[in-house]
């Protein structure tokens, strides 16, 4: 069924009353809603809801101890933030590479959530951070919120734990310490535009040449971006030499379950996994 009611809600109190009414879509930059429902991946619902002038969604600004990144924020605005760029570098170097400039300007950080792609470029460092979602709702009259991981929110490729009722709001994350290192790499089959084939995202510390902390979070390798715990074991507490860079590389190989597609095998994508894990891992060592 195509939609046959059109909303552009101007308040979360509006947004979150329409989802109350019935099956609703979803539109803010559209960069992927627009063409899945060209190829007839996705149908409209009766009603479709564009959110881009709520002014509730918008923004990144530091409260408190977190980061709040609003649902509307655009790549650009991840791009052009001092804030992202200073305390979360490795979420700064995934808008970086994040497809061209039209789409960057269009493209939200709710909707590279909410497409819940296993390759989406932000995932990968959010995850990395610790990042939850804020969910909205309006159950009796009054909006209200709930907060739950984005690890815990994807589910699948599509797929996350929104109920139809709820919004997207904003990703929230606890601000790193200043001695945080943030990595993130992306390989491709060419330079720009170009959906990741494989990725890494690195957060951690180290002091004296040992890793303390460590978070490293790989995408497209299985139905949503995941943990390298195997690997993160392997360097925990250790100094990062050559020896241990390489056995975190192998773990890393052997730990993640990709499939074979259209852009790339599973072999290829274990072992780029390896090597942009030693890679990743190399430019931490050197810090």
């Amino acid at each position: 069924m195509q939609e046959s009611h059109y909303v552009a809600a101007k308040s979360l109190d509006e947004a979150t009353e329409v989802l109350k009414r019935g099956a609703v879509t979803i539109l803010a930059g559209g960069t992927d809603l627009m063409p899945q429902s060209k190829i007839g991946k996705l149908r409209f619902a009766p009603t479709l809801m564009n959110i881009r002038r709520v002014p509730e969604l918008a923004g990144i600004a530091q409260e408190g101890e977190n980061i709040r990144i609003g649902a509307l924020a655009t790549i650009t605005d991840l791009h052009e933030s001092p804030l992202v760029r200073e305390r979360l570098p490795a979420l700064w170097l995934s808008a970086d590479k994040f497809a061209s400039p039209q789409i960057r300007n269009a493209g939200t950080v709710g909707g590279n959530i909410c497409n819940a792609s296993p390759a989406g470029d932000t995932l990968v460092p959010l995850i990395a951070y610790g990042a939850k979602v804020e969910l909205a709702t309006k159950p009796n009259g009054r909006v209200e919120r709930r907060l739950m991981p984005l690890a815990d929110f994807l589910l699948g490729p599509g797929k996350t734990a929104r109920k139809s009722e709820e919004l997207v709001t904003a990703v929230l994350i606890e601000a790193p310490a200043t001695s945080t290192i943030g990595l993130f790499e992306k390989f491709g089959t060419r330079q720009a535009l170009d959906i990741a084939t494989v990725s890494v995202g690195f957060v951690g510390r180290a002091k004296a040449g040992k890793v303390e902390t460590v978070h490293l979070v790989f995408g497209a390798v299985a139905p949503t971006p995941m943990r390298g715990r195997a690997a993160e074991a392997v360097i925990r507490g250790k100094m990062l030499d050559d020896a241990t860079i390489e056995a975190a590389a192998d773990a890393a190989a052997a730990e993640v379950k990709p499939i074979s597609d259209v852009r790339a095998s599973a072999w290829y994508r274990r072992e780029m996994i390896r090597n942009l894990t030693r890679s990743v891992l190399t430019d931490v060592a050197r810090r």
